[in-house]
């Protein structure tokens, strides 16, 4: 493989990831592209099919909750047409009938694939860093036992979703936790560099 080859798979694979755009945005077809047909995810308020969760963003596009991503720059390791990608970014999230918002950090964790000459996702997971509430106009009653049901980095997201009707079924990779480290193995073994 060349140098250019690579810079331009790297470029490629950037793309991908800034390509969440198209979520923010109600962009659906195009958030559908980024991902094989038979690519899954995994985050705090779905878990499954890409195309079941692009279907999935959609209703929640019609909901009171809004959301905006900030996507940093990823770090790649590559082994032939197969990809893991880490990459920052900052989730800000606000209900507008509650009047309620959150900020999570967080990272994706992508196994990308080269299939047919074009990169996609096969797999998008996350792992939480921290996240905070954002009060728009007044300061409103938090249920603190629901928020405690939550690891602290991203229980202030997965309080947001759950008030605007998105439960949060299960517990996600946070930074440093034994999760994080089980994904990252499972993600190394499949990029056969385990």
């Amino acid at each position: 493989m060349t140098v250019s080859t690579r810079v331009e798979d790297r470029s490629a694979i950037a793309e991908l990831m800034t390509g969440w755009l198209h979520r923010d945005l109600g962009e659906w077809d195009q958030l559908r592209e980024l991902f094989h047909p038979d690519g899954t995810i995994e985050i705090t308020w779905f878990e499954g099919p890409a195309g079941e969760f692009v279907d999935a963003s959609a209703r929640m596009g019609r909901s009171d909750l809004r959301s905006k991503h900030v996507i940093g720059g990823p770090s790649i390791t590559f082994n032939g047409d197969r990809a893991l990608v880490e990459t920052n970014a900052l989730l800000i999230a606000e209900n507008v009938a509650l009047d309620l918002a959150c900020t999570a950090h967080n990272r994706f964790w992508d196994r990308v694939e080269r299939r047919e000459g074009d990169w996609r996702i096969v797999h998008r997971a996350s792992v939480y860093d921290m996240s905070s509430f954002n009060f728009l106009a007044k300061v409103p009653d938090i249920d603190e036992s629901a928020f405690r049901r939550h690891p602290r980095a991203y229980a202030a997201l997965a309080y947001v979703l759950e008030k605007s009707g998105f439960p949060v079924d299960r517990e996600f990779p946070t930074r440093g936790g034994e999760l994080e480290a089980a994904m990252k193995a499972a993600g190394r073994a499949w990029l056969g560099t385990a």
